[in-house]
């Protein structure tokens, strides 16, 4: 199957089944480049906030992992200033599909929600952003004070 063909096999996997707080769509004249947002959960700093990244898929997806980069600015330990975010499925843990007990799962929808549980659930392990992650670990009421004021701008 061919990357093209893949994506858009992708694409209506995501469209059959949505995220809740979670939009994707490729752009209109680039299946490789997708426009994407998250919004912050009521129980996250970034409530009503929502923040917009691009997937970058390459041409030998899925068994590259697509790029990710944030353009909208977040104070999040994972996610570093030029937008780039740090989960291990980006960098060493892409598989062609993945299951559960709901039968296969393409990547695109696991990357969107790897994406979602990471911006609404900031952790200091394993961050982009050492400085945030050691005001989250050492003084969390500033961390969420900071994170919050970002997210109103």
């Amino acid at each position: 199957m061919t990357a093209l063909r893949r994506i858009q096999k992708e694409l209506q996997d995501i469209t059959n089944r949505p995220l809740d707080g979670m939009t994707a769509e490729p752009e209109a004249d680039n299946l490789l480049v997708w426009k994407c947002s998250v919004k912050g959960s009521p129980d996250s700093p970034y409530k009503n906030g929502t923040f917009h990244f691009k997937i970058e898929l390459p041409m030998n997806f899925p068994f590259k992992a697509p790029s990710v980069t944030f353009l909208t600015k977040i104070y999040h330990p994972g996610i570093n200033e030029e937008g780039h975010i740090c989960v291990p499925i980006l960098r060493d843990e892409v598989r062609p599909t993945f299951s559960s007990s709901a039968g296969i799962i393409l990547v695109l929808f696991v990357v969107l929600a790897v994406i979602q549980e990471k911006v609404n659930n900031p952790s200091p392990d394993d961050p982009f952003e050492p400085e945030i992650a050691a005001l989250l670990k050492n003084d969390k009421a500033k961390f969420l004070a900071t994170a919050k004021e970002y997210t109103k701008r």
